[in-house]
């Protein structure tokens, strides 16, 4: 059996960081109101005085990374997965920009996710569907955002501006023919009846005309979300998928050697981790210092975590996100 493997792991952020008090003088509120409610101690964002960059420039620096830490050249991927939220145009996607600016050759597959929290997951399934089909064998698979341009900076926004950064992640994958290695199980989930929970409506297809300045100064443009409910589901719906690849790889949760929740809020993490009987060697955090960077968190995350010897061959890792949709996934990955 053809099992999907991780061969190399990168990210990228930008070198702007912006802590708590930062925001503080920009509009009401404090590093202990932040701390307390997410968990977030400073995050990164795209300096454009200095450095102007879009969600694909990040992207490439991140790709780059992870083809040199999987030693395969560029000319070697055969199809690009790029999830994102914050693409640098309506259309087209991010996907064939990253394509064109790293050079890989014309005629390669580029295709864009938007599944937002759940978009690395979305985009790993894609991905291992058609590397166990044996379609593709070199499968880039990038999550990045820039969130700071899309953020209202006012009081009107400040419960949802304060948790995001800007950020991307990347990985290599291929086939192993190591039944015990690679990914073990999936599972993608979503449920649409809240997709007005999470969301940010504004521009529309669905409005005519699709853009006027009275919508504009309605900040119908940012993102908008109802915390409670969207936290309700997060707890509940991530532990359950979770056991779900679990029990499809014949596991349990006292095999897990590392879990890397989707970085949404520290406080959402404790309570999945409680409920999964988790200690803190087998949870991996770094939303504390990069926040909430949707659908580059958590590649973002693996790269950091191999890197500091938290994730070792062998090791079962778990990955779970929730996000808008609702939309949510799990992976349960032998390293």
């Amino acid at each position: 059996m053809t099992r999907t493997r991780f061969l190399g792991t990168g990210h990228y952020v930008p070198s702007k960081v912006v802590a708590n008090d930062d925001l503080a003088k920009v509009k009401t509120t404090s590093d202990e109101w932040i701390q307390q409610r997410v968990g977030v101690r400073q995050r990164h964002y795209v300096d454009f005085e200095k450095e102007p960059m879009g969600a694909s420039d990040l992207a490439v620096h991140a790709a780059r990374a992870a083809l040199l830490d999987a030693q395969v050249s560029k000319d070697e991927i055969d199809l690009i997965i790029y999830a994102t939220l914050s693409p640098d145009r309506a259309f087209p996607g991010d996907g064939v920009l990253v394509q064109a600016k790293l050079d890989i050759p014309a005629g390669v597959p580029a295709l864009d996710v938007r599944n937002q929290c759940s978009g690395f997951l979305y985009g790993l399934a894609v991905a291992d569907s058609f590397i166990r089909q044996g379609t593709y064998r070199r499968v880039l698979l990038i999550g990045s955002e820039v969130q700071s341009t899309g953020l209202d900076f006012s009081d009107r926004g400040r419960d949802v501006a304060v948790i995001f950064g800007d950020g991307a992640g990347a990985v290599v994958l291929g086939p192993s023919e190591d039944e015990q290695a690679g990914i073990r199980a999936l599972c993608l989930h979503a449920d649409g009846r809240f997709a007005n929970e999470l969301h940010t409506s504004y521009p529309s297809s669905a409005e005519m005309p699709r853009l006027t300045p009275e919508r504009l100064a309605s900040g119908v443009q940012y993102p908008q979300m109802n915390g409670k409910t969207v936290f309700k589901h997060a707890v509940s719906r991530m532990p359950e998928a979770i056991l779900e690849v679990l029990s499809k790889a014949e596991l349990t949760a006292k095999d897990i050697d590392l879990f890397i929740p989707h970085q949404a809020n520290l406080r959402i993490t404790d309570l999945v981790q409680r409920r999964l009987e988790l200690s803190d060697a087998q949870v991996f955090n770094n939303i504390q210092d990069y926040g909430n960077t949707t659908a580059a968190s958590i590649p973002l995350a693996i790269d950091q975590a191999a890197k500091q010897g938290r994730l070792k061959r062998g090791d079962l890792l778990c990955l779970a996100a929730f996000g808008a949709g609702f939309t949510w996934a799990a992976a349960a990955i032998r390293w």
